[in-house]
């Protein structure tokens, strides 16, 4: 608690520390950064304990994110698939076997039932709000090395590649952070932002209220659009962008919430 109240006092210029909005939006973003890498790594056969300990951190930082408030139906889905993803590829890097690339199970009873098998817990399907996530607490930080897994199939021919970045070099450096699959289902419901030709609509900004007085609710609400738009724009969304921009500056002049 020393270090962490020492921490606060030396970061006052930081708003992820001192604002509980940045903070919001800081962890948002870094949760949905782990989780795109380690979903990149997974559909590209990269299994390893980067890939494990990158799902389970993602995972772990979405439960972290439910102190502000109910996740987002994105963010539920992205928590739910980390952890058990974690656990999936940890269990067969276990026991020898190769895990399989790609999206979990469709359907919530099926997913329930093998993220409880993959746990061993045994016990039935979790509820639709997550309290029956599989049980993460059993991976260890340092799954058995790829080396004493067996055999992997025999990739198609393809010109040599750079070895994928580590968690450690997404983090330090999100240049490093590998593209989204883009040909493939995305989990959790997340999908870039791909512009199409569309008719060029006039915008008509709300008119202002005379003599508007915001609470502070109001004026926090318009801060958390405002810091949306921005991790938005981190990943090329330019659409959820310019929708969070225009509800912030609508609540700000008029006092109405869309």
């Amino acid at each position: 608690m020393d270090w962490l109240e020492n921490t606060k006092k030396q970061q006052t210029e930081n708003e992820a520390i001192t604002n509980e909005v940045a903070a919001q939006a800081h962890l948002e973003n870094y949760a949905l950064k782990l989780f795109l890498y380690a979903d990149k790594q997974d559909r590209d056969s990269n299994f390893g304990k980067n890939v494990v300990k990158a799902f389970y951190s993602s995972g772990v930082i979405y439960d972290v994110l439910q102190t502000f408030g109910e996740l987002s139906e994105e963010s539920i889905h992205n928590r739910k698939y980390a952890k058990w993803k974690a656990a999936y590829i940890h269990n067969c890097l276990r026991n020898g076997e190769t895990p399989i690339p790609g999206p979990m199970p469709d359907g919530d009873d099926e997913f329930a039932a093998e993220s409880g098998a993959i746990s061993g817990t045994g016990e039935g399907s979790g509820s639709a709000d997550g309290e029956g996530d599989p049980e993460i607490t059993a991976v260890p930080q340092d799954p058995p090395a790829e080396e004493e897994v067996g055999p992997a199939p025999i990739p198609d021919p393809s010109p040599p590649q750079s070895p994928p970045p580590t968690v450690d070099e997404v983090l330090n450096n999100p240049n490093k952070l590998p593209s989204p699959p883009v040909d493939e289902e995305k989990p959790g419901g997340f999908e870039p932002y791909v512009p199409q030709a569309q008719p060029n609509r006039i915008y008509i900004p709300p008119t202002p209220v005379a003599d508007l007085q915001l609470t502070p609710e109001q004026i926090m609400k318009a801060q958390k659009y405002t810091k949306y738009a921005g991790t938005a724009l981190n990943f090329d969304d330019v659409k959820t962008a310019i929708d969070n921009l225009q509800k912030a500056l609508k609540l700000l002049t008029t006092g109405e919430d869309s």
